[in-house]
């Protein structure tokens, strides 16, 4: 399969806010919780700044994500060490199995050597042990729980929530 990285553009907002929808329709399918929906200014600023990812396969988007390098609302005291933090990893459907977070893993590593970053670390509910089992077989060791408080400043679906946290050491 030959796939490509590619930063998103502004152009691309539409497109990625269609992977969202996409996502949160597949997480009530699955889950008891879903994503309660994204500021657009937030992702324009994640787009401003490059932090947010398309991966092509030939043409077409195939997956998203966006990656921070702080993160201290989740991480507390651990945001200091020096992190690539990866968030909202959204599949199309046409191309789900094909792996993309192992794909997004290999390329944060080369993107944490030539950075000198120490870690790659995501975080998802606690209570979605499929979600543990499929992070953990894809190489990140579970970090320890946290429990987010109801103001907290980030998105929606975080208040008042517990989650896992996991991260691969580089």
């Amino acid at each position: 399969m030959s796939f490509k990285f590619i930063n998103s553009k502004p152009q691309d907002v539409d497109l990625i806010f269609e992977f969202y929808d996409m996502a949160i329709a597949h997480q009530k399918k699955v889950f008891n919780k879903h994503w309660q929906g994204f500021d657009r200014q937030l992702v324009m600023q994640e787009i401003s700044e490059n932090r947010q990812y398309q991966i092509l396969i030939g043409k077409q988007p195939a997956c998203i994500f966006a990656v921070t390098f702080n993160d201290p609302q989740i991480w507390e005291e651990r945001d200091t060490q020096p992190s690539i933090y990866i968030h909202r990893i959204v599949t199309h459907p046409s191309f789900r199995g094909f792996a993309f977070v192992k794909t997004i893993i290999n390329w944060a590593k080369t993107y944490c050597l030539n950075h000198n970053l120490q870690y790659i670390r995501m975080d998802t509910w606690a209570d979605n042990a499929k979600l543990l089992t499929y992070y953990t077989g894809c190489g990140f060791a579970h970090a320890g729980s946290i429990t987010i408080g109801k103001e907290s400043g980030l998105p929606k679906h975080y208040e008042g929530i517990g989650l896992n946290l996991f991260e691969i050491k580089v």
